[in-house]
């Protein structure tokens, strides 16, 4: 006998009689997924330059991220904020960062327009959106999309996970945390970890942990309803912490330095088509010393410290591989949308030497050689706080210049991966069309056929402003559909126009030609050592020397800097 059904706010449809042989019960309508509706997986790397992923170039070995780019697709035109909560704001809304009053990080809102860190309810986010839907939502680790203020226990909760759709949550608020002894929340409240460094404790495989039993305790009771988990390790922010083993894995593989390291990834990228083969590589940055012209020690200590990253890198590739491997074990691997991403560029905030505690990066406090190669034999572990050195975030972003929180392709360029088994037939092939954070919810919504709603909660909805590339999956040579994107960061802007892009750096182009290092204050009477000169006849197609893609529009490009 089948349940009699009605649909929330319509009339009582069965019967009321006067005994219960003479009644027939009807029950309002729960809200149900359509048969056979895909599960939607966003993984959102942390600070992971262009040039750092295997599938895009790098000698790092990630095999289940490139596993996954065998079997699906890779973009090399897709553009982020330059920063992480900006960025993340996008992933989940579709819209603008200062669309979501999101300019910069939660901690440094300002109060102004755009930039106060409290997304709109009207701008909702995809787990609202498909909760509607009968999906069941998940978010797993960096949360950072809550205003600093409202994250103690005394809330408000309705900026957290919970009050924005997820139905459950693990990990943490902030921006970044110990890989060991992390601050962690669980749904609503605060938790200590299980075990204990000593025990083996690492956050990475914590996290893979709760994914995959958020998804079993749901599956194992309602099988056929989908899921959409949000998964976003705090790798690769610093700081960049891995066990000894990990590390020592690469052991001497970057004692040639960053100038050798991009020239090896830039060869890779040629060939494996992720750059065009007649592209220049871009130009050593003012900022970054020569590799031959360090002393022994340096070079020792700067070589560690990237040894340290590629294995918290591959480390990461293999607990997001025993997620995907446990989704392939129930049977939901081929039918789960993924979509792979990093939420800016390689990140500096290691500072031009490196560093044993990035935190005195952050205060503009000095290190010195001696004291870090003290620690040397410890960076990786609990007690550093460790962050490379500019030269690997510069060449962590090839074939790119500069790196996060700059809009140089080097801060907003990123990897993408898309997989989808059953929707998507091309394999292991490249997608050049353009796209942005802010397409990702539409994408995902276009494939879904779901309409964005007019209302959440009772808020009336504001515009999706991104657009899908959905069209772009199984058509190589599809059109791309966005054809303007801006960008600004802390004041450094550029435009994209319809394969022209023109940057607008602030202070300068580098530190060394602005005179003016990162996080020194600018006064009213500051003016920068450089300026525009000559005629400008038209648009300028990367003023700033970027890799340009469009050869007939580098012809006409005006290089216009001093």
């Amino acid at each position: 006998m089948s349940l009699h059904e009605y649909k929330a706010g319509n009339t009582f449809p069965g019967v009321i009689g006067r005994t219960v042989d003479r009644s027939s019960p009807a029950w309002p309508e729960p809200l149900r997924a359509k048969e056979g509706t895909p599960n939607v997986l966003f993984i959102v790397f942390d600070d992971t330059g262009f040039g750092q992923f295997g599938s895009y170039g790098s000698p790092i070995k990630t095999p289940n991220l490139d596993a996954l780019a065998a079997t699906g697709l890779r973009y090399n035109n897709l553009h982020t904020t330059a920063l992480c909560s900006p960025t993340r704001s996008c992933l989940l809304t579709g819209r603008n960062h200062h669309s979501n009053a999101m300019s910069c990080i939660t901690e440094t809102s300002t109060g102004y327009p755009g930039s106060n860190g409290n997304i709109p309810f009207e701008n909702g986010f995809l787990s609202e959106i498909l909760l509607q839907k009968g999906y069941n939502t998940y978010a797993i680790g960096k949360w950072h999309l809550t205003p600093s203020e409202q994250i103690s226990a005394a809330g408000p909760y309705d900026r957290w996970p919970l009050g924005r759709g997820f139905e459950r949550f693990y990990g943490f608020l902030g921006g970044e945390t110990h890989q060991y002894y992390p601050d962690l929340v669980y749904d609503n409240h605060t938790v200590k970890p299980e075990k204990t460094p000593a025990q083996g404790y690492h956050l990475t495989e914590d996290l893979a942990d709760k994914a995959i039993s958020f998804i079993a305790d749901a599956k194992q009771v309602a099988p056929n309803k989908p899921f959409f988990m949000y998964f976003c390790p705090g790798a690769m922010h610093a700081p960049h912490h891995v066990a000894k083993e990990w590390a020592d894995a690469y052991a001497g593989q970057f004692d040639d330095g960053w100038e050798v390291y991009r020239q090896k990834v830039f060869a890779r990228q040629q060939g494996m088509g992720i750059v065009p083969a007649d592209a220049e590589l871009s130009r050593h940055d003012p900022d970054v010393s020569h590799w031959d012209t360090l002393s022994a020690a340096e070079k020792r200590l700067y070589a560690r410290m990237m040894e340290v990253f590629a294995g918290f890198l591959t480390h990461t590739d293999y607990h997001i591989g025993r997620l995907l491997d446990f989704l392939k074990t129930i049977g939901e691997f081929d039918n789960t949308i993924i979509m792979l991403v990093s939420d800016n560029g390689a990140s500096s905030e290691g500072g031009p030497t490196g560093s044993i505690n990035e935190n005195l990066f952050f205060n503009n406090v000095p290190e010195s050689l001696e004291e870090n190669l003290k620690a040397l034999d410890k960076l990786g572990s609990a007690e550093t706080f460790n962050h490379y050195a500019w030269g690997w975030t510069w060449a962590g972003n090839t074939p790119f210049r500069r790196w996060k929180r700059e809009t140089y392709r080097g801060g907003i360029s990123d990897p993408l991966i898309v997989h989808w088994t059953q929707g998507i037939e091309a394999k292991g092939e490249i997608r050049t069309q353009y796209a942005h954070a802010i397409d990702l919810v539409p994408t995902v919504l276009d494939l879904l056929e779901i309409e964005p709603p007019t209302t959440i909660r009772g808020v009336t909805q504001s515009p999706i402003e991104g657009v899908s590339f959905a069209h772009t999956f199984n058509n190589k040579n599809a059109p791309t559909k966005h054809l303007t994107q801006y960008f600004e960061m802390m004041g450094h802007r550029s435009l994209y126009q319809d394969s022209w892009r023109a940057v607008c750096p602030w202070p300068g182009p580098s530190f060394t030609e602005a005179d003016r290092f990162f996080g020194a204050p600018v006064t009213p009477d500051y003016e920068p050592p450089f300026k525009f000169t000559g005629k400008i006849h038209s648009v300028i197609v990367d003023v700033n020397g970027d890799l340009i893609q469009d050869r007939e529009a580098e012809m006409r490009a005006i290089m216009a800097r001093q």
